[in-house]
């Protein structure tokens, strides 16, 4: 009998090219890979919509977000209050298929009473509350910082809705734990995100540049990286590349008083996997520690040396396969110590014994369907 589920995205997810869009389409991708059939609900948010998506959906439905200051007025998380769009119930009560809520933002009708009978799954991308209070520390601008506030406000408040799922699934042990401890009586797992890679591709060998890479629009992103350029990658003589997405004009500047720091904005995928593939060093770091950085994934599976605060490992188990410093000082002397030290298949062989199956797609989708369906 064929398995059919429901997927509400908090935007189109693809291109797969950050955070939150690589698990959903990732994950979708290998539940198609099972066999499920999947009807695919998206909010439209700075993103067209997407051919590709068809290739692996049975359907897809696009939404609008209401946008602006109107829908600001509200007790509900903005981001949860501008995805409501009546049309998406309608759509959902169309059939009887299980529901896939993609984070918070997608949980407008989660507890409609309309589907009350309905198998209810929900994803947490990371604790929403405790994401947005950190980017209200970090953000200067004093007009997000308040929004930042406000929407950690609401969030912590809203969270009482996951009362209505039936599983939760968290991308942290740390997310799992907090679940757990907050909805006793819930069936909570720990499922790691879903990623890019089938296989570990990390190439043996040495290069003579440092990486990092994000999404640098994101403010935690760009708090990384303003401490990196200024504490860590200035006290190098090493290439440091930072490459990704919409860096900012601040960024830019303080990357260029140093020579040996390069920033590309916006690299092709081709790009990317080069830099991912060839660097000596990436050096990954985070001052949040709610959800799992894709990031460090993607390192781990295709790149040499990772080198990590504890935060960016936190609930993750992959401690064991970085290189841990939280101070700047610890920084600069563990990447001098690796920029003379080849990454070699003993390291690769490492990996695959930690990472597999835990980190496979394969046999987490095999999981899901299990949780879903009573069968893989």
């Amino acid at each position: 009998m064929n398995k059919h589920i429901n997927i509400i995205a908090f935007n189109i997810p693809w291109p797969a090219n950050y955070g939150g869009v690589i698990d959903v389409y990732y994950k979708m991708k290998a539940l198609y890979d099972r066999g499920v059939l999947i009807i695919l609900h998206c909010f439209e948010y700075e993103r067209p919509h997407a051919p590709e998506l068809e290739a692996i959906c049975e359907k897809v439905y696009y939404y609008k977000r209401r946008t602006g200051f109107i829908s600001n007025l509200t007790l509900l998380p903005y981001n949860v209050y501008s995805r409501k769009d009546p049309k998406l119930l309608v759509n959902l009560l169309s059939n009887d298929y299980p529901i896939l809520f993609e984070g918070l933002h997608s949980c407008y009708f989660l507890n409609d009473l309309r589907l009350q009978n309905r198998r209810k799954i929900f994803r947490s991308a990371n604790i929403e509350h405790d994401y947005y209070r950190h980017l209200a520390c970090a953000e200067e601008n004093i007009v997000k910082k308040l929004f930042f506030m406000i929407e950690s406000v609401r969030f912590k408040h809203y969270q009482k809705v996951l009362n209505h799922a039936d599983l939760m699934l968290a991308v942290s042990t740390t997310d799992r734990d907090y679940l757990k401890k907050n909805f006793p009586g819930k069936e909570v797992e720990f499922m790691p995100c879903f990623h890019s890679n089938d296989q570990i591709t990390a190439l043996p060998g040495q290069s003579d540049f440092i990486l990092y890479h994000g999404k640098l629009s994101v403010v935690e992103n760009e708090q990384a990286v303003l401490f990196l350029i200024r504490n860590v990658f200035s006290k190098l003589s090493n290439v440091c590349i930072i490459a990704g997405m919409n860096p900012s004009r601040k960024l830019l500047s303080a990357a260029s008083a140093y020579s040996n720091i390069r920033i590309e904005a916006n690299p092709s995928e081709e790009r990317i996997n080069f830099l991912i593939r060839e660097a000596q060093i990436h050096l990954l770091i985070t001052f949040q520690g709610t959800g799992l950085k894709l990031k460090l994934l993607n390192s781990l599976f295709a790149g040499r040396h990772i080198v990590v605060n504890h935060l960016m490992t936190m609930g993750s188990g992959l401690e064991s396969l970085c290189h841990t410093a939280d101070t700047a000082g610890e920084m600069v002397k563990v990447c001098h110590t690796l920029m003379n030290i080849p990454f070699g298949a003993e390291q690769i062989e490492q990996r695959k014994r930690l990472l597999f199956p835990q980190y496979s797609n394969k046999e987490q989708s095999a999981r899901l369907c299990l949780m879903i369906y009573n069968e893989a």
